[in-house]
């Protein structure tokens, strides 16, 4: 009997080695070329394997002239993936995106002064006593707050305001990110090449930050200013339904993947997805949910090519986007 099962085995190893690749990382003794460096992840396995397989399926979106939807969380812009998605907002390879409060207020502060590095570890109840909010370790200095109101919100809302009353328009959270982005001169900023390029950013949540707290101050002299919502769910839906093909990449989790996969379930599903996160699926939050949930919703077609990769998007994303640039140029 062992002696049986000794030559299945034999036999069904014969027949896996003859269509799987053999596990083999990058050859440091070569002279070192980065094409080859990165096609060497595919094969050296585990989430290595994912992030040049992320490479490949992004790439066939921009091939196939796939709608890309783009969704990240505000700490992707506090950190320096900003730079990284204006690039890719600046020269057309994403064409919607959904993100955070933060991520549409944090994008404007830096064009004003930056965000400085710290410590993880550093001590919470001192760095107040400094007036320094810390993300992760990143630093942000309470004055960077007080000049965007100053300088940028307080105007920008009174101008909104009085457009409102003389249009008799009320604005919807993308119009009102892209009437912002007008007031943006840095070509580092997304929001700087989306007004540009007429790329809509949108924001349900856009009251959950900064920007919520100054129009609610500016409600106590204004209360008849207004956001309207409900315009932009259409206009994102309306994109996925009338999008020939349709390509997903997420940096992180929260609403913005949701409210991307769920646009894409009126069009029968995406034909491309891209994760990129530390979330795992335990709790049942969609924020850790794998590919294969959204597509039993319907928000992602069966045959969708697609992949997960479990990591620090600071360091996945820049060598994804370095993959697919180096082999579409």
């Amino acid at each position: 009997m062992k002696e049986y099962n000794a030559k299945i085995y034999k036999s069904r190893m014969s027949e896996d080695s003859n269509e799987l690749p053999a596990i083999k990382g990058y050859d440091f003794n070569e002279k070192f070329n980065f094409d080859k460096f990165l096609d060497a992840y595919k094969t050296t396995g585990f989430q290595a394997t994912n992030l040049r397989i992320a490479v490949d399926v992004i790439k066939r979106m921009i091939e196939d002239k796939t709608t890309i939807f783009l969704g990240y969380n505000s700490n992707m812009v506090s950190c320096g993936l900003r730079e990284i998605i204006a690039y890719l907002v600046k020269k057309k390879l994403v064409h919607v995106l959904v993100t955070t409060a933060g991520g549409v207020e944090e994008d404007v502060i830096k064009t004003i002064k930056p965000f400085l590095l710290g410590k993880f570890e550093a001590d919470g109840a001192e760095l107040r006593k400094r007036s320094i909010n810390r993300i992760g370790n990143i630093y942000v200095p309470d004055n960077r707050y007080i000049e965007f109101e100053d300088k940028i919100m307080i105007p920008f809302l009174n101008e909104l305001y009085e457009r409102q009353k003389r249009e008799n328009k009320i604005f919807s959270a993308s119009e009102f990110i892209y009437e912002l982005g007008k007031k943006v001169n840095d070509e580092n900023s997304i929001l700087y090449w989306a007004t540009k390029h007429n790329i809509p950013i949108f924001c349900p949540a856009l009251t959950d930050g900064s920007i919520g707290d100054m129009i609610s101050f500016f409600k106590y002299k204004n209360p008849g200013f207004k956001l309207d919502i409900s315009d932009d769910i259409i206009k994102l839906n309306e994109i996925a339904i009338n999008a020939d093909k349709t390509g997903i990449i997420i940096l992180g989790g929260n609403f913005p993947k949701h409210h991307i996969c769920n646009a894409n379930l009126f069009r029968g599903g995406a034909d491309y997805a891209v994760y990129i996160t530390t979330e795992t699926e335990e709790g049942g939050c969609d924020s850790g949910a794998r590919i294969d949930e959204a597509k039993s919703w319907g928000k992602i077609k069966p045959e969708a090519r697609t992949v997960k990769v479990y990591g620090d998007a600071t360091i996945i994303f820049p060598l994804v986007i370095a993959g697919v640039v180096n082999k579409i140029r």
